[in-house]
């Protein structure tokens, strides 16, 4: 038995739509926050590029209990997916829950010293209130907050006609006709945006970029689909992941040298394939060192472009603006008039006080979450969507179904702050000294250790997982429907 909570989730997106859902399956009373003025988060169409689409295909890219429509392509686009999460939410009558265009400034623990968080929320007037929560669901995810760096000269760029923008604003591709665009970045949507400009009528595109990275295309070798490659536990692991045992060290050592051919197999494939070699864009690191979620695919035409001029590829960053152009750190001057700017998100969670952001976050940016998903220091609270990987919504989902379980003291390995923070320090070392990858975004990365992940949260459930034919187990992508069938066998609880 659990006490029925009235449950604050902050964020109507991927991760809080579901997040709502299984709080809500649960018995609990739930009230969705919503900043924006429609569902959906990346997916909200006003916040999307042209040709946006899914970098996992639709069988990952996909809750346990909902699969994509069956005429949805592979990787489906942009308003497809936001469509599938309106369903979704109609389907379990989430609609009614989400408070739309409400945006949480704070969070403080209840003055009173019970239990729970207050909230206070502004509207899009400025007006703000405060609400009370037994406990809150932190869904806001890791694409919130945008990075925007202003460089010097700016001001006087737009003056002048020219226009700075980030990445997410790029909405409309008309506004790169006939004008000199210039990206920067490196990651999937800076290089969607380039060819999108490209094939929008700009004047010119050029890209900048700090390093280039590995990346993947949807089918290596124009045969195998990726998910095959990358999305597989037996590829899983020839990553050394956390926590193993000494036969486990020692096995790897004796696999090294089969390890270390597979992946020189593929860096090979991939130069050939993507004409690294004729672009220059070969990158320095070994690809297994680089694969995290950073891992972009390929956007299809890219380097093609790059390779008869339709793109320029510089290697660098911005310095500063200079009239028309804009200057790079290696001197260079490039002439333009639109700068998007592809650089990311900014990680944190602004709401929290200072005394809760110092105990969430090292301060080398490291966060201190429990499965990437509570801190015991941070009582009736917890994040979904914060353990990002290559199949998001499935990710969220278990996560959702580990955390009301949590909040609930209904784990099957329910856990102390002692033993929290012991996981937390061990995670932390790992990923430091045995796998500085695994840094990337504050941590908050499982890939390319999904079915490790996954198989810590169906244990800590309680759930059971079917045996599976061993070929299967070890080359197949991990199976949404199955994973719902493990949920179901988790055991049963009642609120009250």
């Amino acid at each position: 038995m659990a006490n029925r909570k009235k449950v604050c989730v902050i964020g109507a997106g991927v991760s809080g739509l579901v997040a709502a859902k299984t709080f809500r399956q649960h018995g609990h009373d739930v009230t969705i926050v919503e900043r924006s003025h429609d569902l959906g988060g990346v997916w909200e169409p006003s916040r999307s590029y042209p040709d946006v689409q899914t970098q996992s295909p639709k069988e990952l890219y996909r809750y346990t209990d909902k699969p994509m429509p069956d005429d949805y392509p592979e990787w489906p686009k942009g308003p497809q997916v936001h469509a599938y999460l309106g369903d979704y939410a109609d389907d379990h009558g989430l609609r009614d829950q989400i408070r739309f265009n409400l945006r949480v400034r704070a969070i403080s623990r209840r003055a009173s010293g019970a239990a729970g968080w207050s909230i206070e929320l502004e509207d899009p007037e400025g007006a703000t209130s405060e609400e009370e929560f037994d406990f809150v669901a932190v869904c806001t995810g890791q694409f919130s907050e945008r990075n925007m760096p202003l460089h010097p000269g700016w001001e006087t760029f737009s003056a002048s006609g020219g226009q700075v923008m980030h990445s997410s604003d790029y909405t409309d591709p008309e506004i790169v006709n006939g004008r000199n665009a210039v990206v920067l970045g490196f990651s999937k949507s800076a290089t969607d945006i380039a060819v999108n400009a490209v094939n929008s009528g700009a004047n010119s595109v050029t890209i900048v970029y700090r390093d280039s990275v590995w990346r993947i295309p949807y089918f290596i070798g124009g045969l195998i689909n990726f998910k095959r490659i990358l999305y597989v536990r037996a590829q899983e692991k020839m990553f050394p992941g956390w926590g193993q045992s000494a036969l486990a060290r020692f096995n790897h050592a004796i696999a090294r040298p089969f390890v270390w051919a597979n992946w020189r197999a593929l860096e090979a494939l991939l130069k050939i394939q993507l004409k690294l070699g004729k672009t220059g864009l070969t990158p320095e690191t070994p690809i297994e060192r680089d694969v995290n979620c950073s891992v972009p695919i390929v956007t299809p035409g890219f380097f093609d472009m790059v390779a008869d001029g339709r793109i320029n590829a510089i290697r660098g960053s911005f310095d500063h603006y200079d009239g028309p152009d804009i200057v790079l750190t290696n001197g260079q001057r490039v002439a333009a008039d639109l700068a998007i700017l592809a650089t990311g998100w900014m990680l944190g969670v602004s709401f929290l006080p200072a005394e809760f952001q110092e105990k969430l976050v090292e301060p080398d940016g490291q966060y201190r979450l429990f499965r990437l998903i509570a801190n015991p220091d941070l009582p009736d609270l917890g994040f979904v969507g914060f353990n990002s990987s290559f199949c998001t919504m499935l990710c969220a989902d278990l996560a959702a179904n580990w955390l009301v379980r949590y909040a609930d003291g209904q784990l099957v390995r329910q856990p102390d702050a002692d033993a929290m923070n012991a996981n937390i320090d061990m995670m932390l070392n790992w990923r430091r000294n045995e796998r500085p990858a695994a840094q990337v975004y504050g941590g908050l990365c499982v890939a390319p250790y999904h079915f490790k992940h996954f198989d810590e949260l169906l244990a800590d459930i309680g759930a059971t997982k079917k045996s599976r034919n061993p070929l299967a187990e070890n080359f197949a992508p991990p199976n949404a429907d199955a994973y719902s069938e493990y949920l179901k066998s988790a055991p049963a609880y009642q609120v009250t």
